[in-house]
């Protein structure tokens, strides 16, 4: 339980500085909305940002994810200096490989458009093909990123990767402010590549007080390169048919009325907020403690550290999903209905929000189940699992899409990520021996009652004074903020009173 609390103020603080990030990447997703609104352009943009930083992204979140286990054992087998000779390999190597793909990627994006967003018309097309060759840079640099991020996670030092968010947002604000008028929608995405390098240059001082010098080293017969290829594959494969969910949605979406990729892009930003500050915190801090308790064959303490961060994503998760399904309009029209966002838009929004949240709690906890493997070295069971998720989503894709549009899609989505994360703890409880859930399992049903509680009581406090407030943002803004208040602390004095488990640790 020593490791279990430290843990928990690791991820505290990672969390205080991941959610001043997320804050201001709010902030940006509004200034969107309000500058650009939902419809062609906001479409256009959003498919050509997932066509630039797809593939880099399942090679970066690949290697962020195996350099953890194999960083320690390089350090403990061999010293420092080959630890950092592998880091220098993967980063020029990768740069390399995203050099390739960036002059690939510019001759092959109007055919990539054409299979993300098929429903686009000539001038949406010719808008999201020239996005995306204005975006191509963010490869190699958001690849650098990943690995400098995996190495700094390795020597458990989290503070800095989770602040670099922040001087990114603050680029893509003050372009929205004072420049969106004159430069446009295409202005926004060359200032998202300026973001993504200031982003880069704020981890180099981290990495350098770590005393890493950066050599230009490409050894492709490395051993250690070639067990990262090995183990680093089925994690691609795994993150591809993770965003392959999001971009079937969007390609189904681009059939739909228009603006239905942008609400649920918007929808999904407000619920990943959830999974983006606390669950990816949980999940961050507790990977490399797994790893490192793993590799000492203290199972107990393993266990332990697995089902205090099981709890802590149902605590999570549970009462953030009632409170988004209970207020997904005021929300919604509070943060983004503004200038060209319309009240048509916080419909469209809030419908497909509602739909997102209820698969909160399988998002979180595959999350962190992921991982859980990761620690193991198995990570051909994460990527087995997503397959059939993913096939589970394009079914449902199909039965939602006609009766219930763009929502359809969403949830479609959530049902997919409980399968998912169902086979996680089956497979778990396989892996390793004398796993029990049970605890968790009461934890889920007490979350649940006290949720349930907290809804009626929110429901009713912000019906009673959600007329009061009608007419004025800042007014609402403050009801929803006091109605959410009240609803966190309606549902801590349940847990205590239904003696959670570990609540009091939390």
């Amino acid at each position: 339980m020593r490791i279990a609390k430290k843990v928990a103020k690791s991820a505290i603080i990672i969390m205080v500085f991941t959610l001043s990030s997320k804050f201001l990447g709010f902030i940006r997703e509004v200034l969107i909305a309000s500058k650009f609104g939902s419809g062609m352009e906001t479409d256009a943009y959003f498919v050509a940002y997932s066509a630039t930083y797809m593939l880099i992204r399942l090679i970066g979140t690949g290697l962020n994810t195996t350099m953890i286990p194999i960083l320690s054992e390089i350090e403990t087998k061999k010293g420092k200096a080959k630890k950092d000779f592998y880091v220098n390999n993967l980063l020029n190597s990768v740069g390399l490989l995203a050099i390739f793909i960036i002059v690939l990627g510019w001759f092959v994006a109007p055919g990539l458009i054409k299979i993300m967003a098929y429903g686009f018309k000539y001038k949406e097309f010719q808008l999201a093909v020239r996005l995306t060759r204005i975006g191509l840079p963010i490869m190699i640099i958001s690849g650098t990123c990943y690995i400098l991020t995996g190495y700094l996670h390795s020597s458990e030092s989290f503070f800095v990767p989770a602040v670099a968010g922040l001087p990114f947002n603050f680029v893509l604000i003050i372009y929205l402010l004072f420049f969106s008028q004159n430069y446009g929608i295409m202005g926004l995405m060359a200032a998202t590549v300026l973001a993504e390098l200031i982003m880069l240059t704020i981890q180099i001082p981290a990495v350098k007080k770590l005393a890493f010098k950066y050599r230009f080293i490409v050894d492709f017969r490395d051993t250690y390169i070639k067990k990262a290829l090995l183990s680093t594959l089925p994690v691609i494969i795994g993150t591809a048919i993770n965003e392959l969910n999001g971009i079937i949605d969007k390609t189904m979406a681009s059939s739909l009325v228009e603006g239905s990729i942008s609400a649920l892009n918007y929808a999904n930003k407000i619920n990943s907020l959830i999974l983006g500050v606390f669950i990816t915190a949980i999940a961050t801090v507790v990977f490399p403690v797994l790893s490192r308790e793993f590799n000492k064959d203290n199972i107990e303490e393993v266990k332990s550290v697995l089902g205090y961060g099981l709890n802590i994503v149902i605590l999570i998760t549970v009462p953030a999903a009632t409170g988004l399904i209970i207020l997904s309009k005021p929300i919604v029209r509070v943060f983004f209905e503004r200038g060209a966002f319309s009240s048509t838009d916080t419909i469209m929004t809030s419908f497909a929000l509602v739909f997102y949240a209820i698969g909160l709690i399988g998002s979180g906890t595959s999350l962190l189940l992921s991982r859980v493997f990761y620690s193991l070295k198995d990570t051909k069971t994460p990527m087995i699992n997503g397959a059939i998720a993913v096939a589970v989503n394009i079914l449902l894709n199909i039965v939602f899409i006609k009766p219930l549009k763009h929502g359809g899609l969403a949830l479609a989505t959530s049902i997919s990520s409980i399968i998912a994360a169902l086979l996680l703890l089956k497979d778990l409880s396989r892996k390793i021996k004398d796993v029990y859930f049970e605890p968790n399992l009461k934890c889920l049903i007490k979350s649940i009652l006290a949720a349930v509680i907290m809804a009626v009581i929110v429901y009713g406090l912000y019906s009673l004074i959600r007329d009061i407030f009608i007419g004025s943002k800042l007014m609402e803004l403050i009801a929803l903020a006091v109605t959410a208040a009240v609803g966190a602390l309606v549902y801590g004095i349940l847990c205590f009173l239904f003696k959670v488990t570990r609540f009091l640790l939390f």
